[in-house]
């Protein structure tokens, strides 16, 4: 624990001020992700955390990649049948979350998700690898699983099935959609005096505030 506590760093990669922000948060977002995107340190600048919650309150969070955004939005794709489907589908408010350690930047993003119109998820779902395509069906995500070899059999039977033809998309299998609500945008500076800026919305107009980090 002591080797624990003792762990930190200084932030000094820059600063963040009211006049460097868009007036839109999608517009600031954008900005920022195409910088972590160039950024050769950061593996996967599309990789976020996705927490969820269901009717009791249970939070769940794991990483989930975002698969495009546009001014309405969020997107990712995953089994509707797993925890975070069901609990989106019993509370569809969600909180989504970037960290980007070279770039001192986190985002954090607070919303509502909806399911993506089916014609949306199968043409994402045709845009995937035929083995991601498998893995979609032969995954029953967040189940109980017996052993490694019952997974791998039955992708292998997939394989199988569906060789040499188009692999449809699965029923339970389908893309969101999360329309933000609040978003903050944090650059870490010197002191732990970080810079938060807080973006909300009110009657369809977005306002601007800084927050105490």
């Amino acid at each position: 624990m002591d080797f624990i506590s003792s762990q930190r760093r200084e932030y000094d990669r820059g600063a963040l001020r009211r006049s460097d922000l868009h007036e839109n948060p999608m517009e600031q977002f954008s900005h920022w992700f195409e910088e972590a995107a160039a950024c050769s340190s950061i593996l996967e600048a599309n990789a976020m955390t996705l927490s969820t919650a269901s009717n009791n309150l249970e939070v769940t969070s794991r990483m989930v990649l975002l698969k495009g955004y546009d001014n309405t939005g969020f997107r990712f794709f995953t089994n509707t049948t797993s925890l975070k489907g069901t609990q989106i589908s019993e509370n569809p408010l969600v909180a989504l979350l970037f960290y980007w350690a070279p770039l001192e930047r986190q985002i954090k993003i607070c919303g509502r998700a909806t399911l993506l119109s089916r014609t949306q998820t199968e043409e994402y779902f045709q845009t995937r690898p035929s083995q991601s395509q498998l893995a979609a069906w032969a995954s029953s995500q967040s189940k109980p699983l017996s052993s490694r070899r019952e997974l791998e059999d039955r992708f292998h039977e997939l394989e199988q099935h569906f060789k040499n033809q188009t692999i449809p998309t699965p029923s339970f299998w389908s893309g969101y959609l999360v329309a933000p609500h609040s978003m903050e945008f944090w650059q870490g500076r010197h002191n732990r005096l970080h810079d938060c800026f807080h973006y909300f919305k009110k009657e369809n107009q977005w306002f601007i505030e800084r927050l105490n980090p």
